[in-house]
């Protein structure tokens, strides 16, 4: 087994450098203010042409006794000359990507904002020039849009007496989160609009934690939108003696095979396939896993072949396993014989497999095939379009700083000792509890293999909440992986799933 340490960097795809860094302030320089360009943009959705006012830099932060606690990076989009209603009256969507630890740029650039990078799916894409181009599938035409980087991505950096940490964990971010959207609606006159949070991957797991802080503040969101959700962590990792994870990785791994033709008679269909997987899960692995060295040595073998039909991995492989397969060694293993391995935010791409005999895959070929255009094309849109100060370093990540180091204690969850049993569902059902309005959305990837869509269902599933409540969460999936608007067709879902679910909560 990997230390926990390092199965969190595997889900969130980074390094991290643990060691602390000192800060030192000159306590008579003055703190601040915000700095923000603002520029006249368009975006053209359906052949109309919407005009907005775009601001791109950072705002204060203050904390909850009015103290500068941070410059607040963010983006926003508003639509100009609205006639249909009054702007205060038109739907507005926080969103920000995950990590934690990642600034916002891959939503901004890939399906929210008011332009979008084009990239290869599922291959490589090739050196610039990038294409960047009119972002047909935005949701401008319904929202306005602000795009948030946490504190320490973007331009955002803490001041006055805070330091970096004061940021840094499941807890802190949920706070300054709340903060910003909640002195961001005030400061904008926003505070009477339709109000929404769009978040992906860890910024599911911060959505569930924000939208339950921010009703306790008396700020009820209308809808949350949740992109490769994760909420528990034990879905993600593989600790000792934990079946959990094993289970719920079980269907993507099919999908998976499905996809890349190594299932014997495969069939037509890609959802009425994973609708016998999940039988087959929840009736004979689960109850074969849960046996542990009980398992006779007919049942082992008979599980095994089946685990093999269905996962394109041989049995020997499976038994050698012990029945139970981490998502680092599917990956190398579904297509070792031909050179190659699967991606982790996405399986559908492959990579050439450097090690034959490794056991784990050692990078994630999506992640290499459209980071250097999204990161690129995104810095280029930024400085050049939005007219961002050019003096200030866009963090794309918090990895770049020395000594980022998350808090993984989140209140309200019980302490076992470890990151795998924090759960923010909790706070996500509490929410819903007090608020039976609001509606949340999830969208799935059936290719994800980093926030697997059985894991969110498994979660859902033990939620507690009544059927009246579960009614309220809408599950949509898409042949694609984590960030499935990378994929032509579920590009094209997605803008309408979200239109959708924003219109029919905003009235």
């Amino acid at each position: 087994m990997k230390p926990i340490t390092i199965l969190l960097v595997m889900f969130f795809g980074c390094l991290t450098s643990w060691g602390q860094t000192a800060q030192v302030k000159d306590e008579n320089k003055p703190i601040p203010e915000g700095e923000v360009s603002t520029t006249q943009q368009s975006v053209k959705i359906n052949g109309v042409v919407i005009p907005l006012t775009a601001k791109a830099g950072t705002m204060q932060l203050r904390d909850e006794s009015n103290n500068p606690i941070a410059l607040f990076g963010f983006t926003s989009y508003t639509k100009e000359n609205a006639k249909d209603a009054a702007p205060v009256n038109r739907p507005i969507i926080f969103s920000y990507n995950g990590g934690p630890g990642s600034s916002s740029y891959w939503l901004h650039m890939g399906v929210m904002g008011p332009k979008r990078i084009v990239v290869n799916d599922p291959g490589n894409t090739p050196a610039a020039p990038y294409k960047i181009v009119n972002n047909d599938f935005s949701l401008l035409d319904v929202a306005d849009l602000v795009m948030m980087d946490p504190v320490g991505t973007g331009l955002s950096v803490p001041v006055g007496k805070a330091k970096f940490e004061d940021f840094w964990g499941v807890d802190q971010d949920i706070r300054s989160i709340s903060l910003f959207i909640k002195q961001y609606l005030i400061e904008n006159g926003r505070m009477n609009s339709p109000k929404y949070l769009l978040g992906e991957s860890y910024g599911t797991f911060r959505n569930a934690g924000v939208m339950n802080k921010l009703l306790g503040d008396g700020v009820a969101m209308n809808g949350v939108v949740m992109v490769s959700a994760v909420f528990d962590l034990r879905t993600l990792m593989f600790p000792p003696n934990d079946d959990l994870p094993y289970v719920v990785h079980f269907p993507t791994y099919a999908a998976t095979a499905w996809y890349h033709n190594k299932i014997t008679n495969k069939p037509a269909s890609l959802e009425s396939f994973l609708t016998e997987v999940r039988n087959f899960t929840e009736k004979e692995y689960v109850p074969a896993l849960f046996k542990g060295n009980k398992i006779t040595v007919d049942e082992r073998n008979a599980i095994a072949n089946k685990l093999a039909n269905y996962s394109g991995c041989s049995a020997d492989f499976w038994k050698k396993a012990d029945l139970r397969v981490q998502n680092g060694e599917f990956f190398s293993e579904l297509l070792r014989n031909e050179g190659n391995i699967v991606g982790r935010l996405d399986s559908r791409f492959k990579g050439g497999n450097q090690d034959l005999l490794s056991q784990f895959a050692d990078y994630d070929p999506q992640s290499s095939a459209i980071s250097p255009a999204y990161t690129a094309g995104f810095l280029h849109y930024f400085y050049n379009d939005l007219k961002a100060n050019k003096k200030l370093n866009y963090m794309t990540s918090a990895y770049e700083r020395e000594g980022f180091k998350w808090d993984w204690k989140h209140r309200g969850n019980m302490s076992w000792g470890t990151s795998t049993a924090i759960n923010t569902g909790v706070d996500m059902a509490q929410a819903m509890t007090q608020d039976p309005n609001v509606k949340v959305l999830i969208l799935n990837g059936y290719y994800d293999i980093a926030t697997v869509f059985y894991g969110v269902e498994h979660t859902i599933d033990h939620l507690g909440l009544t059927n009246e409540l579960r009614n309220n969460i809408i599950m949509k999936y898409y042949e694609a992986g984590h960030m499935m608007y990378t994929h032509q067709a579920s590009l094209e879902k997605f803008k309408k799933d979200v239109s959708e679910f924003i219109q029919s909560t905003s009235k």
